[in-house]
């Protein structure tokens, strides 16, 4: 075995443990944010956020699956959420996987179930609300940029 093929390995593992403690900053994330009542949930709604106070958004996640992969409408959503993320430095990650989002945003049983296309943490103040794994997200984000990745795919724990 080379020292590439070795090195590969080594990279292999530390990236899926990377994603894996990253997928589960992130569920830790959410469930915070749903308590304190940080969380926005949906593509409009988000939109509406981002137009009102970009300045109170925290953290961007952006989910689809196979079935919505060629929906161009929401695609270029998409588009539009990202290069707002980008203009105004707000970390921003995928996820492929939404009826686990859905399942830990849940939704009340009076509830129609939400549209977790796009979510939003938001803060209240800039010093108001101090979160470790918003910060390990963030430092997920910056890693994934240093190595050309602009909105990394993360992958929740398993339940």
């Amino acid at each position: 075995m080379t020292f590439e093929e070795l090195s590969g390995q080594d990279n292999a593992a530390a990236t899926g443990d990377r994603m894996q403690s990253a997928g589960t900053a992130l569920e830790e994330l959410l469930v915070s944010a749903k308590k304190q009542d940080c969380l926005t949930v949906g593509v409009y709604e988000s939109a509406q956020v981002m137009n009102v106070d970009p300045d109170s958004v925290a953290f961007c996640v952006l989910a689809t699956d196979e079935e919505y992969e060629w929906d161009i409408a929401l695609q270029i959503h998409f588009t539009l959420i990202q290069a707002f993320c980008f203009d105004n430095d707000i970390n921003i990650v995928r996820v492929n996987d939404i009826e686990r989002l859905a399942d830990i945003v849940g939704s009340d049983q009076d509830e129609e179930p939400k549209d977790v296309h796009c979510m939003l943490v938001t803060s209240p103040s800039a010093d108001s609300w101090k979160d470790s794994a918003l910060e390990r997200l963030g430092l997920f984000c910056e890693e994934s940029r240093n190595v050309y990745e602009w909105v990394p795919t993360i992958t929740l724990p398993e339940r």
